[in-house]
């Protein structure tokens, strides 16, 4: 319920905003490639606890059982289905995209941007479509050095707001994604 108020919540918040543009990002098999180096570095920036630094770096190095039972430690990635990899996922990304999109956001934009992040899912809405596709370029650029990329057939930028619908094609098939229609 707490969960479904939140992306009300959101969806009202970039309802409100003038915004012409969203930017729906997915990063390719997230999970599966948090770099362990900069997440434990991202951990020991905020925690000072040795102890619960190394529960969470033992945590990372279980690694999973393959299909022939045999052991295979983690190297890369987060334990799947772990209680604690949301958890992480939102500290490894609070570095790699939060405190990174701030400042973008305030030198490089020319009209209003909204960032709401959820876990690994996020989705950017935007006043000015040039600001759309050089964020998409430098947020690419961004992942890549932390061991991230984006996926490109699940990331698009799609016109949104009350002047979509006029200024999309009508599509014959979908009538019903008439304002979700691709731009870039």
């Amino acid at each position: 319920m707490v969960q479904k108020q939140a992306h009300l919540h959101d969806r009202q918040h970039i309802e409100r905003q003038p915004v012409n543009g969203v930017l729906d990002r997915d990063i390719r098999k997230f999970f599966d490639t948090v770099d362990h180096g900069w997440l434990l570095r991202f951990l020991q920036h905020r925690i000072q606890d040795r102890r619960l630094l190394r529960l969470l770096r033992q945590w990372l190095k279980a690694g999973v059982r393959d299909e022939h039972g045999h052991r295979v430690l983690g190297t890369i990635g987060t334990p799947q289905g772990a209680v604690v990899s949301p958890l992480m996922a939102n500290v490894y990304l609070h570095y790699v995209f939060d405190l990174w999109v701030q400042p973008w956001r305030k030198r490089q934009a020319r009209g209003i941007i909204v960032v709401v992040r959820y876990a690994d899912d996020v989705v950017v809405g935007f006043q000015n479509p040039d600001d759309a596709a050089r964020f998409r370029r430098e947020v690419a650029e961004r992942f890549q050095a932390f061991g991230l990329s984006l996926h490109s057939d699940k990331t698009r930028l799609i016109r949104f707001g009350r002047f979509a619908h006029a200024q999309n094609r009508v599509c014959p098939r979908r009538p019903f994604l008439v304002s979700l229609v691709e731009v870039v």
